[in-house]
């Protein structure tokens, strides 16, 4: 099996004219960056660049003035409740969420995380029982519940009610629970439907603390605000890889600015052992240097480690936490690149490229086999599915590419799974060892049928093509009106042609990156740094294109705007026009 072939570019088609003159005082790039984001309506434009997070109404959720009458009937007779998360930060955050509010209420509330590697996903059956035995009233699911039919008939027949709070996608039918908040169900008019399960929980809370603020409970504990939870959501939004348009664009936004500003002393504790510096967190933060700290506790069975480190009081208790988190996290890299190794060694031994990449083992662990499939689709670009065999049940994680739904493929073989569940470009399932011969033989067949006669290689979708002598800091400053970046908001991706290389050289370990200083037609020279691609610096020719992010470079004291280059293309000669000149 060979490495990735080149990327595609495709530029987005330009802005017509009659967008373009709905925002007379935005610069043409950004107006052309929010058509492509498909925030054209006056209504999602506002949403996009001027909602404030009171402006959603949490009432307007199905079932949410429902749950917030039970809850607080609850915590008035002093009935404990139990919210029931989940492992992951989405999991993790949405339990802290609700954890502190009812706190602040004089709940009698404890948390409940379910163990990935003994328990897996979700409600089950023992857990029930187990806080059943201990006399839990009410049950409250965060990040999970929407399809646990079973499991909520069995707390109810067990004495407790049961509230369903979850984002992920309606089954045949609904869970008979007291209250079932998901936005995406069928009869709910609230009119922004992608939270993540932090963003479902903290709508609840946000209904009680509304509610609490005009009719106090007599146990109330603290005047907690729902601005103060915001950290919490914007670590579970962009961990969960929902889109950040919308409402979460806002509160993602909102809970940065709380991230730079007074931090709660975990997170201040993680951002330390991290090496982050102050003041200086953004999405990317998130996304490549807390949230894999916090999964890192779920992946190797010990979520409530990141929950403890979520909700400690004082530093004190925090920082020995995070270092924890910190060291578990090395060892989960650790195991990820063994088992990519190691699926890269069992495919290699293939007689052939497969449309599908198999690879199954006793020496895999299951709370990271999903990084290792994510890892073997970045490097060959073709659906990739790692499983961890586990006696005589296999545990495994799929992800895959926009020409085939992994889910899809998984449904046609149902009849071999026990479980599965996921969307088109992830999955997970279980099925009986013996029975992964044939579903590898399923599956490969599958995607040969589905994938032949495509060229299957990474689109690069860029947002305009701009000369780089237009480059300028008013530019990158509008374009940073568009924060915070992440999946379904990216950083504009802009591509400039017919660039002169001045100077290129590999830096790095073993060199595997390149750092370009790239001439404009006026001669002016541009920082380019293109991490991953050393390789190209024998090979270069003297003009090229690429296809970079512009921005904001701090160096020995220096500030420069940097192209941070994703794509490089030797330049074919053909003449060019911008739109952007």
């Amino acid at each position: 099996m060979t490495d990735l072939c080149r990327k595609r570019w495709q530029v987005m088609p330009p802005a017509p004219e009659a967008f373009l003159k709905t925002l007379p005082d935005f610069h043409p790039l950004v107006k052309q960056v929010l058509y492509n984001r498909g925030i054209v309506q006056p209504d999602a434009l506002q949403l996009f660049l001027e909602w404030g997070v009171e402006d959603g109404n949490p009432f307007h959720i199905q079932d949410v003035e429902v749950a917030v009458a039970l809850i607080r009937r609850v915590i008035t007779r002093g009935a404990p409740i139990v919210v029931y998360g989940d492992y992951d930060v989405d999991g993790v955050t949405a339990t802290a969420i609700l954890a502190l509010t009812l706190q602040s209420l004089g709940a009698d509330v404890r948390t409940y995380i379910p163990n990935r590697e003994d328990e897996g996903y979700g409600l089950n059956a023992e857990a029930i029982h187990s806080l059943a035995e201990e006399g839990m009233a009410l049950l409250i699911t965060v990040d999970c519940g929407i399809r646990s039919l079973e499991e909520v008939a069995l707390a109810q027949r067990l004495g407790m009610e049961v509230i369903i709070t979850d984002h992920h996608h309606i089954g045949p039918a609904l869970p008979k629970a007291a209250a079932v908040i998901n936005p995406k169900r069928p009869d709910c008019q609230y009119p922004f439907k992608d939270f993540a399960g932090a963003g479902v929980a903290f709508k609840l809370a946000q209904a009680l603390l509304r509610v609490n603020k005009k009719v106090p409970l007599t146990t109330t504990q603290s005047d907690l605000h729902a601005d103060d939870l915001l950290d919490l959501v914007a670590l579970g939004t962009v961990a969960d890889m929902v889109p950040l348009l919308g409402e979460n664009h806002v509160l993602v936004q909102q809970g940065l600015k709380h991230m730079n500003g007074v931090q709660r002393p975990g997170i201040s504790a993680l951002i330390q052992v991290s090496g982050i510096r102050l003041q200086r967190i953004t999405s990317n933060t998130i996304a490549f240097t807390l949230a894999p700290r916090l999964n890192a506790a779920g992946r190797l069975s010990k979520a409530r480690t990141a929950l403890e480190l979520l909700l400690a009081s004082d530093m004190a208790q925090a920082f020995p936490l995070a270092q924890q988190l910190d060291s578990l996290n090395q060892e989960r890299r650790e195991l990820t690149e063994y088992i990519q190794e190691q699926c890269q060694a069992i495919i290699a031994a293939q007689p052939f490229e497969a449309p599908l990449l198999f690879a199954a083992s006793k020496d895999f662990t299951s709370g990271v086999v999903g990084l290792a499939a994510s890892r073997l689709v970045d490097k060959f670009y073709r659906p990739s599915v790692v499983v961890a065999i586990e006696g005589e049940l296999s545990r495994a994680s799929a992800r895959s590419i926009p020409e085939f739904h992994i889910t899809d493929a998984l449904d046609s073989v149902s009849d071999l799974l026990e479980r599965h569940g996921g969307h088109a470009a992830a999955a997970g399932f279980t099925v009986r060892t013996q029975l992964l011969p044939v579903l590898k033989d399923r599956l490969t067949a599958l995607a040969a049928e589905q994938l032949a006669g495509k060229m299957l290689c990474p689109t690069l979708d860029a947002d305009a093509e701009v000369p780089l002598a237009t480059l300028s800091w008013d530019i990158y400053n509008t374009l940073e009106q568009l924060r915070p970046f992440g999946y379904g908001n990216p950083a504009p991706l802009l591509i400039s042609r017919r660039v002169k290389i001045l100077h290129a050289r590999a830096v790095g370990s073993e060199g595997q990156h390149l750092k370009l200083v790239l001439g404009d037609e006026q001669g002016q020279g541009w920082d380019g740094i293109a991490f991953k691609q050393g390789d190209w610096v024998e090979r270069l020719p003297d003009y090229i294109d690429v296809a970079y992010i512009l921005e904001r470079n701090e160096w020995n004291g220096r500030v420069n705007l940097q192209l941070n280059i994703q794509d490089i293309h030797p330049y074919d000669g053909k003449d060019w026009q911008c739109v952007f000149s």
